[in-house]
């Protein structure tokens, strides 16, 4: 199953999940914006409406969406917009795209829970198209250490 979700810069997200029980894989790459196959460049200006995302291929049997979604939150800070730490801009945001109706749900639910006790500004919204990231941004922190 798939899972997308984006938290900032895409190197840290892909980081935290990539070594997580159930993941299969992990690919970074672009969400969310108006034009076709965009490139790092392009998603910097703010100006495509693309989201910095990982996208996660998981076994349910290992491990639930809802597992996913509370480490989500526990990996970045949801109450910041638009901006994660000193990445600041449209490509950053907390979002959560959904790749069908029971993880909109789950979504949604687990959102409510979190936002009772502080402003969370997390979005939540239907997948679409995912634009894989260049080769150099896929495993990038991975490929550092």
């Amino acid at each position: 199953m798939k899972a997308t979700f984006g938290a900032g810069c895409f190197w840290g997200i892909e980081a935290s999940f990539m070594d997580l029980k159930g993941v299969l894989s992990t690919k970074v790459g672009y969400m969310g914006g108006n034009i076709d196959n965009p490139s790092y460049e392009q998603v910097c200006t703010n100006k495509t409406g693309h989201v910095e995302v990982v996208q996660l291929e998981y076994d349910p049997n290992v491990t639930s969406y809802k597992e996913l979604l509370d480490y989500f939150w526990k990996i970045h800070d949801p109450t910041q917009k638009d901006r994660q730490g000193p990445d600041i801009g449209t490509q950053y945001k907390s979002i959560i795209f959904y790749h069908d109706e029971g993880q909109r749900k789950t979504a949604e639910k687990s959102r409510a829970e979190l936002a009772s006790s502080k402003k969370i500004q997390t979005e939540i919204k239907p997948a679409k198209k995912f634009w894989i990231a260049e080769d150099y941004h896929q495993k990038y922190l991975k490929r550092q250490s």
